[in-house]
């Protein structure tokens, strides 16, 4: 009955007592383990019932600790058969678990050339989106979060949560559609909202020439780190704004080398960025 609180109490004298490297080693692949499993049953019917299991595990140490000693061993019971219990409630996440474990990006090369395609197929949808919208003259205004959190940015618009696809873009910002209107904001692989609201450039430095779209693309660069890309309305000019700078006409070659560098790099800095389009600035100047 008191298997389960007498190995907490030699746990914590271990830890307490004699931890060592290995014990160290130990309770980081715990940690994982359970980091794990909290990331598998998020938004699943698992995550409540696997709160419920810590619910019920944290009512059984208070009922041992209060002396509850009827209600302690029923609670004791039914955990000292939680293995069988959590194989039958997690049934479906096990498996997928097992799944995502056998077909491993990490274990396979062909798996990694799968990743390159992906990563190649979507900047081939935003590059044909942008060219498209462009030659058309349709305004477009596409922000790519990065270290910076844009949830209130997100929040202002429509979420979508679908995968990247030109016809998507193109839809969303064809005139007189009901998403036509604001910005919208992509995270990693996923089109996450459209018709966000952006906030507008304070720089005094921004041309007055330039239309709404503009001055919210330098806005939000002033406030966050993300990319922006803007497809100007009346000339079909690409622009791209970033730490509060706007860089225009933008080349389809440097497009496609700015989304390269976005999916290729860590989300912790473009340091090569700033050099690309300093480049890139000096090629349309001649």
């Amino acid at each position: 009955m008191y298997d389960i609180m007498g190995f907490i109490r030699n746990m914590i004298w271990n830890l307490t007592h004699r931890l060592g490297f290995t014990d160290l080693i130990d309770i980081l692949i715990v940690a994982v383990i359970i980091y794990e499993l909290i990331l598998l049953t998020r938004h699943t019917r698992g995550s409540a019932l696997l709160k419920g299991l810590f619910l019920l595990f944290v009512i059984a140490l208070l009922s041992n600790l209060l002396g509850f000693v009827s209600l302690n061993w029923l609670l004791m019971t039914v955990l000292q058969n939680g293995a069988i219990v959590l194989v039958i409630l997690f049934q479906p996440e096990l498996r997928k678990a097992l799944e995502k474990m056998g077909r491993s990006r990490l274990v396979t090369k062909s798996s990694r050339r799968g990743m390159d395609d992906e990563r190649e197929y979507m900047i081939s949808e935003i590059v044909q989106t942008i060219v498209d919208l462009s030659k058309r003259r349709v305004g477009a205004l596409i922000v790519f979060e990065r270290m910076t959190g844009l949830e209130d940015v997100i929040e202002t618009g429509t979420r979508l949560n679908a995968a990247i696809s030109a016809p998507l873009l193109e839809n969303i910002f064809e005139p007189n559609t009901p998403l036509h209107d604001g910005a919208v904001v992509i995270r990693d692989d996923q089109v996450i909202a459209a018709a966000c609201i952006l906030p507008l450039a304070e720089a005094s430095g921004v041309s007055r020439e330039l239309g709404t779209r503009h001055r919210a693309a330098v806005g939000i660069s002033e406030n966050t780190d993300a990319l922006v890309l803007v497809v100007s309305e009346e000339t079909g000019i690409v622009s791209m704004a970033r730490d509060g700078a706007l860089t225009r006409p933008l080349t389809v070659s440097a497009l496609q080398n700015l989304l390269h560098e976005l999916y290729s790099a860590p989300k912790s800095g473009l340091s090569s960025l700033l050099n690309l389009f300093r480049s890139e600035r000096k090629e349309s100047e001649t």
